[in-house]
């Protein structure tokens, strides 16, 4: 196979993942081998390539391709997830450039412009993982709206609601007056936001004074049905038992009395709303008081807000602070800074709202799922988001789980109106088990209806109840729970995502596990942090500080990208990304590529005998090569992928190319010994197999460019087990002796410019192993290596441990220029020394500071001292 003089990324990735496809090397099918399971995280249907999933899908892909060649099955399921609240707005938008809206058309008119959207844009992000190098069987792509996920959400919601933990009711929830759907609780972002603190003036009936109430939200006075003082607060006590009249509204409430009203609030007087506040719905219901919904869904008043009836609440508040000040009904005006709940989809502030919806009970199903990760039998890492869990879990609330969106699961519940007028609500999987378990609960009553009679719930269920069941569903574990797939590779082994879904995603589907296979849905969890650019912000396309990732993959090639990701990767901490990591992968690429070309390009002559530096350099890479798989295994054992790469990226750089090659290169022009060659290619093939995980493209070419393979061959399905014998650790360490060595003698010919082409002898004064004198003959061009009692006159030494080894330079070096430098080295140090020993000799500092700052001035003076020395030395040698 001819290499190229230059690696050219699109040419080889193109070539090789069509050839991983053509030979089914992503499939999986269940067999007598330990199976390796991961689901990935399913991005948005309509989604495109992020940052964020360029990280979370090269982890999961080294993770996988990593267990594929230590001999397992390895199964990456992919798979989309239908975004009811993202994908319906993206729909709504479309037909609104097209003059359509929503409310024209009916359910099913709707869902077939979502399926046509869906069809059209749905899996554009998994082609593009792809480019990335994602090894997934793709024939096993799901989708959470597909006909199997579906089965299994309905299934799934009947049988909660037989075991009574879903219900229906009216609660207080958070309402996205965009998506005009509500939101579960983990589906609010709570941000600091500057508003403004109004002090309004509540006219006390029958009196000509005023009870002043304090309130960031002036907007919703018309829903007021009380005021609310503390018992305990003097200041309010003339307003016990009165009545108050809401200003605008001009309606009559009472004063209650609670605890629960601050006293360090504003003026200690609560306006009470209780179908748009949380803790004031708690007090309505505490002193049962009336309640009545004042905004429409779309965040506009409705005929509760009078005049102000159909304008948004946002105008609504700048036009009623102006009428409170003309009627002199605002006694102040505060900046205040609060936090404020945002939609986590649409990015507008939520409206607490009392709607009819579905919860289900989460406290049972917590507990197990708690368990489990407190204990270790679901491990976390970082381990630091065992607490957030912990925290979460214990204060768990009823998941809101219904929607009021088109798109999406349709909840399974019927309504039958019965002959006294009343609902009754039937729960079933289908509209025909709903009717027939209808017809045997009613059929005494002589009640005669018919399958039309029944109308099904408009709502949808939460996305996130869909997915929960991900690791189950995408085995048709739900439907069909014995089956040979899920008793095969269920529990999964690692899940990969972020710390922001911990809630909305890990927990549920930890509880679904336990609920639904009573064991665990995987057994580790790999934190990813936040990708950010250089200054810290978070990548976003409103900052616009967010790079295409297939600009990057097609600028510096899947495997440069790959890696630059995971130089700045570390597990739960967040990326400072920057174009420059992909850069140095690029450079990485080329230089694993000429280091190959480089081996290839030598001429092997099978008369030469081994050299002795070249013997020398293999038995000392072969055990570098061993106690660095040992680490790297080791640290993939700990989840810290981005330190074992990082530990490969020196095996090959610098252990292998900048020692090992530089060893047993052969002089221009001259062929090398076969025996050398051949262990070359051998470690050549190991490193490729080791960096086949992280840089699957390089890899695999680079692989077949070793040798000829057969159609069908691949690095993937290599199993990657180095024979670890017994490492020499003792002729590792001494290596590194004689690589101090070399760079001793390197900084000396630097100092001197002393050119390499120059031979040198080297003279050791103590002790000094010989073992490597090959290897630094040749390094250091050094013609012979000698031991003396002491340093010759006109000799530069240096020290490695307590061996000092010394070049005489004789004529090599201009005598005058040398002592120049060496002058000015010998002023600087006595200034140096100066001003430690002036330190040393102030009482004061002595006397105040720490032992160990005093150690290290000592040892400072001991070093300038022992530097004056030899620099005094080398000056008289000269002269």
């Amino acid at each position: 196979m001819e290499i190229a003089p230059k690696y050219n990324p699109a040419e080889v990735e193109d070539k090789w993942y069509q050839y991983w496809m053509k030979n089914g090397f992503f499939h999986s099918e269940p067999d007598e081998r330990e199976p390796y399971t991961i689901v990935i995280p399913p991005p948005n249907v309509t989604g495109v390539l992020h940052m964020g999933h360029m990280l979370n899908n090269t982890i999961q892909d080294i993770l996988v391709r990593r267990a594929r060649m230590m001999g397992k099955n390895a199964c990456w399921v992919p798979g989309t997830d239908h975004a009811s609240i993202a994908t319906e707005a993206k729909v709504v938008a479309k037909l609104a450039q097209e003059g359509i809206k929503k409310s024209d058309l009916t359910r099913e008119q709707f869902l077939e412009h979502v399926w046509e959207w869906t069809r059209k844009h749905g899996g554009i992000i998994l082609e593009q993982l792809k480019k990335l190098g994602c090894s997934c069987d793709w024939e096993r792509t799901c989708f959470t709206m597909d006909e199997k996920r579906s089965q299994s959400v309905i299934k799934v919601f009947v049988d909660l609601y037989n075991k009574g933990l879903i219900y229906r009711g009216v609660r207080m929830v958070n309402w996205d007056p965009a998506a005009k759907t509500a939101l579960s609780d983990e589906e609010v972002i709570h941000q600091e936001q500057k508003g403004k603190l109004y002090y309004l003036r509540y006219k006390i009936v029958g009196e000509n004074g005023y009870a002043v109430i304090a309130t960031t939200r002036p907007e919703t006075i018309f829903g007021d049905t009380a005021v609310c003082i503390n018992p305990n607060d003097p200041r309010n006590a003339h307003l016990k038992g009165k009545n108050l009249i809401v200003p605008v509204a001009n309606r009559e409430v009472p004063v209650i009395e609670d605890e629960y009203v601050d006293l360090e609030f504003g003026t200690g007087c609560l306006k009470v709303t209780p179908a748009h506040d949380v803790n004031d719905y708690m007090l309505g219901q505490k002193h049962n008081l009336p309640s009545f919904d004042i905004f429409n869904d779309d965040g506009t008043l409705n005929e509760h807000g009078l005049q102000y009836a159909g304008k948004d609440r946002f105008v609504v508040r700048e036009q009623i602070e102006k009428e409170l000040i003309d009627n002199g009904l605002m006694e102040k005006v505060e900046a205040y800074e609060n936090k404020v709940g945002f939609s986590e989809r649409t990015h507008v502030p939520i409206e607490p709202k009392l709607s009819m919806q579905w919860f289900l009970k989460v406290e049972s199903l917590a507990k197990p799922a708690l368990e489990a990760v407190m204990n270790d039998t679901i491990r976390f890492y970082p381990a630091k988001f065992k607490n957030t869990y912990r925290h979460w879990m214990e204060n768990v609330r009823d998941w809101n789980i219904s929607r009021q969106l088109y798109w999406g699961h349709r909840i399974p519940a019927y309504y039958l109106t019965l002959p006294s007028g009343e609902k009754t609500v039937i729960v079933a999987e289908t509209k025909e088990e709903a009717y027939q378990k209808a017809l045997s609960q009613f059929s005494i009553f002589n009640f005669q209806f018919s399958i039309n009679d029944l109308r099904q719930d408009e709502d949808t269920l939460d996305t996130w109840f869909s997915s929960w069941l991900w690791p189950i569903s995408v085995f048709d574990g739900i439907n069909h729970p014995k089956n040979k797939e899920i008793e095969y590779y269920y529990p999964t082994n690692d899940l990969v995502t972020g710390p922001d879904i911990i809630f909305f995603w890990v927990a549920r589907m930890i509880m679904s596990g336990y609920e639904y296979r009573h064991e665990p849905c995987f057994r580790n969890v790999y934190f990813t942090g936040i990708v950010r650019d250089n200054l810290g912000r978070k990548m976003s396309k409103q900052l616009g500080n967010s790079p295409d990732p297939l600009e990057l993959i097609e600028k510096y090639g899947a495997d440069g990208v790959r890696m630059g990701l995971m130089l700045s990767a570390p597990a739960g901490n967040d990326i400072l990304f920057d174009e420059s990591l992909c850069e140095q992968g690029r450079n990485f690429n080329n230089k694993i590529w000429n280091a190959f070309r480089l081996v290839k390009g030598w001429e092997v002559d099978g008369t030469l005998e081994q050299p002795a530096e070249n013997i020398i350099a293999i038995d000392w890479f072969y055990n570098t090569l061993i106690s660095k798989y040992a680490e790297i295994d080791a640290l993939f054992s700990k989840y810290r992928l981005s330190e074992a790469l990082t530990v490969l990226y020196k095996l090959f750089w610098d252990d292998f190319c900048s020692w090992y090659l530089e060893i047993i290169k052969p002089e221009y022009g001259r062929p090398i010994d076969r025996e050398t060659y051949h262990l070359t290619l051998h470690f050549f093939e190991d490193l490729l197999l080791l960096l086949h995980p992280f840089m699957p493209f390089i890899s695999e070419e680079l692989y077949h460019a070793l040798q000829n393979r057969r159609d069908g061959e691949s690095i993937m399905t290599v199993e990657c087990k180095l024979q670890l014998k017994d490492m020499d650790k003792k002729r590792i360490a001494n290596f590194e002796i004689a690589k101090e060595i070399i760079a001793g003698i390197r900084t000396v010919r630097a100092s001197k410019n002393i050119a390499f082409k120059e031979k040198l002898t080297l003279q050791v004064t103590g002790e000094h192993n010989e073992m490597f004198d090959a290897v630094i003959q040749k390094l250091a061009n050094i013609e012979k290596i000698e031991a003396v009692m002491e340093k010759p006159a006109g000799a530069v030494s240096f020290l490695v441990g307590t061996t000092e080894y010394a070049i005489p330079i004789g004529n090599l070096i201009n005598v005058e220029e040398e002592l120049k430098k060496l002058e000015e080295e010998l002023k600087y140090q006595q200034g140096f020394l100066q001003s430690v020993v002036n330190k040393l000799s102030n009482e004061s500092f002595v006397s105040k500071a720490p032992a160990k700052v005093i150690e290290m001035e000592r040892k400072k003076q001991a070093d300038a001292e022992s530097k004056i020395q030899s620099l005094r030395e080398s000056m008289a040698a000269l002269k």
